[in-house]
């Protein structure tokens, strides 16, 4: 078989939510299948690192497909073309996106849909293409693949999709992230925090990501708690919003916010392994990767009751109303205040765990891929 892949979101040092699930799904899929041919198509040099065994050729096909008029051309002018020449059996997408003018069969991983329940939080260019097209690209596919029970009955719901053609394939966590040992706790307070524990957000500052409602409820937090307690948020502003700023200059305790960027692996997982809790309360996810990142590093969670959250985090987190600042401030005071509390969690975490790694992805991946053939 020669499946032709759409791998543009796996860039050097640049991997991200679909990303990761790219990379991690992908490197398993093609070194467990010799048999298969792997054409990945890249819209800009590829980096040998992703070119993870010898069934795997890298194309690279312009133009670099990062805006609404680029994705058109790239997926509805230059892909098509590639699969004719590559003799593709299949098409592979996991970012979601497919061509429209191929004849060739497609599978996509549809990860959420977002932009249609929030459409005010993208840019009009991305808000229209995503609107106009995921709905043909629902249809389009063979199979789709999807990454929580939620996103599932949202496709079907929202694009009339039947639910036979959807499978569920849960997100993983990088086998990096594990608990810290006391000492290196230390070290990761101090150089992060400066000797001061905190609360940690992971993720896009993006709208849905709720920054807003979280620096009202860490203001809250510190009116009530004694002891300080930072903030930590890693993540680029890529979607840094005029409303995100307002909000984060009106804050009391803004000086006591860290903004680190985005950090590498051994940073990042440090920092997971350090926090008090990871405080992730989305108003929208399709699934939430951190919460699974947080279980593997031994650290409570506190994170949203609506959407995929709680069918991911289950009974090993505090759920809270995102829409209400001081639903999250309690969450964050009793978990300052109740260390049996924070044990609990942990504890609960290490068992929900075991049903999130990158191994079942690839497999349940590979699982629908084959239902298409």
């Amino acid at each position: 078989m020669r499946i032709a892949v759409n791998t543009r979101l796996l860039l050097k040092n640049k991997l991200e939510g679909i990303g990761w699930f790219s990379y991690e799904s992908l490197k398993r899929i093609c070194t467990q299948h010799p048999e298969h041919e792997f054409f990945f198509i890249f819209d800009r040099q590829w980096s040998d690192e992703f070119i993870f065994s010898d069934n795997i050729t890298p194309v690279s096909l312009s133009p670099q497909a990062r805006h609404p008029l680029l994705y058109y051309i790239w997926f509805e002018q230059s892909i098509p073309k590639m699969l004719k020449k590559l003799n593709a059996n299949l098409f592979f997408s996991p970012d979601g996106y497919l061509s429209l003018k191929t004849g060739v069969k497609s599978v996509n991983v549809f990860h959420d849909l977002n932009f249609e329940h929030y459409p005010a939080d993208l840019p009009f260019a991305e808000r229209f293409f995503y609107r106009r097209y995921f709905p043909r690209y629902a249809h389009k596919a063979a199979r789709i693949a999807t990454v929580s029970e939620y996103s599932k009955q949202d496709i079907v719901k929202t694009y009339k999709v039947n639910p036979d053609k959807i499978d569920v394939v849960y997100n993983g966590a990088n086998q990096a992230y594990k608990p810290l040992n006391d000492e290196e706790k230390k070290q990761t307070i101090d150089k992060f925090s400066g000797g001061l524990p905190y609360f940690l957000f992971v993720g896009a500052l993006h709208p849905r990501k709720n920054l807003i409602n979280l620096f009202s409820a860490y203001d809250i937090f510190r009116k009530q708690h004694t002891e300080p307690v930072n903030l930590i948020i890693v993540g680029a502003k890529m979607w840094w919003t005029k409303a995100i700023e307002k909000a984060y200059e009106n804050m009391v305790f803004k000086n006591d916010v860290i903004f680190t960027g985005r950090l590498n692996i051994n940073d990042l997982k440090n920092v997971f392994g350090a926090a008090l809790a990871l405080t992730y309360v989305s108003y929208f996810e399709g699934f939430g990767i951190p919460i699974v990142e947080a279980f593997y590093s031994d650290t409570p969670v506190i994170t949203s009751n609506v959407t995929s959250m709680p069918e991911v985090a289950g009974d090993a987190a505090i759920l809270v109303n995102p829409f209400s600042p001081s639903s999250i401030a309690e969450a964050m005071l009793e978990i300052a205040n109740d260390q049996k509390l924070r044990d609990h969690l942990i504890d609960k975490s290490r068992q929900r765990r075991k049903l999130f790694s990158w191994q079942q992805t690839a497999d349940r991946v590979w699982a629908t891929i084959e239902k298409a053939f």
